[in-house]
């Protein structure tokens, strides 16, 4: 089941909580599964978590990271995030630094940054922690910043994203 889906990195994700909430598409692909229904789907462990990445520097190439554990708890926990042990082929495992996270959208700040709100800044919602090592939501801006997976064997920037929820 496609969960989220990024094909350029354009501000289509500089969303509110609430239309995080319900989730959210347009006629490009772009596509968010909502929050509510992603919590309910995974917090009793039934599914795992893939990702496919498209590399900008060469977009002939398609990485994959996997999740075998994959949770989100409701919205009384502020959608926090429960994933663990990745495996696949790209680069480094950048979105468990995403571990234990609440949601952050650019109205309500969840993120361990004191300086400034992460979603507000780049411009999408996402368990951010410090900012970001995987930033699937985040709109594509100037190198070396923006729609990203830091340690992609191709390049970290990228051409699009994809999130699937996988059954165990």
């Amino acid at each position: 089941m496609l969960i989220q889906q990024n094909v350029d990195g354009s501000y289509f994700f500089n969303r509110s909580w609430a239309e995080f909430k319900v989730g959210f598409n347009d006629s490009r692909g772009n596509y968010w599964l909502g929050n509510d229904l992603l919590s309910q789907l995974t917090v009793n462990d039934r599914y795992k978590l893939k990702f496919e990445l498209q590399s900008r520097s060469n977009t002939s190439n398609w990485y994959s990271a996997q999740y075998s554990t994959f949770r989100v708890l409701p919205e009384t926990h502020n959608y926090k995030l429960q994933v663990y042990r990745y495996t696949g082929n790209a680069g480094r495992d950048a979105f468990s630094y995403h571990n234990n996270m609440m949601f952050s959208t650019h109205d309500r700040d969840n993120d361990k940054l004191t300086t400034r709100n992460c979603a507000a800044y780049w411009g999408g919602g996402f368990w951010y922690n410090k900012c970001f090592e995987c930033a699937v939501n985040v709109f594509y801006s100037e190198p070396p910043w923006g729609f990203s997976w830091n340690g992609l064997p191709g390049g970290h920037l990228l051409q699009s994203s994809r999130m699937w929820l996988q059954c165990k």
